[in-house]
């Protein structure tokens, strides 16, 4: 067995894949030279638990993706199985175009986690803890980097520290630095700001962007869907094993996203006439509010004749505002149908 891989006596990590039986169709995200490819991927657990069933992926270098999914996606098995802590069943890894079995030392030293777990020796200084990470992956010293690291994440001034006397939101830092102390190139964020303050998270924000722009790529997995739509470029959304879908960010709030607008009427309705039945409107509020829901960006024109039609029917209005579904109205639509609509 090589180093950094799982010791589950049961599992093989076979050549190819293979597996008999009907697959789901292939969601295949192509990009251009990918810092990380995915294909086929699959695991069993020896309990019988599926939990990836032929996953294909891409992520492109340089982008921030975020892997959403509720608890038991698959999202932490999957960065596992990158990362060389748990063997696959079935399918292909590739980083940087090297397979993650056959170049595993090479792909190792490309790769930075920050797992969910706050697992450090908590007598160890701040210092030796990120250093000792360094050496692990046989880089020579180099404090000045260490000391840039240490700066960014305001560690600095606690780098003699014990861990064991950081709070839960350094010893998160620790490990982020940990995980940059060898220079990756692609870094997986398990859940990285689970447990810590709004004002932390969005240092870890600030300092995940400034990651990408000097190259690193970035996956992270998050229950805090603004987290994904504050950061992310592309979203991907895993459910049962399974990729259900990969998309720009953008695009996938236009397409998959509505507005609504919604009116205060002067006087209450009690129900919608006859002449604005093609508005598909809706009476709210016991009558009092009208609501329009679109999502076609050339709807806009359709709001300009709705008011006009309102006007001409004798509907007056003295308020009215527009809200737009949010990621997580999004998330929550898709892992409930298992498809996007």
């Amino acid at each position: 067995m090589h180093p950094f891989l799982g010791n589950e006596e049961d599992d093989t990590i076979p050549k190819k894949a293979g597996g008999a039986g009907k697959r789901p169709p292939r969601l295949i995200i192509a990009a251009v030279n990918p810092i990380l490819s995915i294909s086929r991927l699959s695991k069993t657990y020896a309990s019988g638990l599926h939990a990836l069933d032929g996953v294909d992926l891409e992520i492109r270098r340089g982008e921030i993706f975020a892997l959403l999914g509720p608890n038991g996606a698959g999202k932490t098995t999957l960065i596992g199985i990158v990362c060389g802590l748990v063997r696959a069943s079935g399918g292909e890894v590739r980083v940087d175009g090297r397979d993650i079995v056959a170049d595993y030392r090479a792909t190792r030293a490309l790769i930075g986690l920050v797992p969910q777990e706050l697992t450090t020796n908590a007598f160890e200084t701040v210092w030796a803890t990120v250093s000792f990470s360094r050496g692990l992956f046989g880089k020579p010293p180099d404090p000045a980097h260490l000391e840039k690291l240490l700066r960014a994440l305001s560690l600095w001034e606690r780098r003699h520290s014990p861990m064991i006397a950081l709070s839960g939101g350094m010893k998160r830092r620790v490990l982020i630095a940990k995980a940059l102390s060898h220079e990756p190139r692609l870094l997986f964020l398990d859940e990285p700001t689970a447990g810590v303050d709004v004002e932390l998270r969005r240092d870890m924000w600030a300092l995940v962007r400034s990651l990408r722009d000097t190259g690193v790529t970035i996956v992270l997995t998050t229950h805090y869907i603004e987290e994904a739509e504050e950061m992310a470029d592309r979203i991907g959304v895993i459910d049962k094993g399974r990729l259900v879908l990969v998309e720009e960010k953008a695009e996938l709030m236009r397409r998959l996203g509505t507005k609504q607008l919604t009116l205060q009427l002067e006087h209450a309705l009690e129900q919608v006439p006859a002449a604005l039945a093609g508005y598909r409107l809706q009476l709210a509020g016991g009558g009092s509010e009208l609501v329009y829901t679109y999502d076609a960006p050339g709807e806009r024109a359709c709001i300009a004749r709705l008011l006009k039609d309102l006007d001409a029917a004798g509907i007056r209005f003295k308020d009215l505002h527009t809200a737009q579904s949010s990621l997580e109205d999004i998330f929550v639509q898709l892992t409930r149908t298992g498809s996007p609509p």
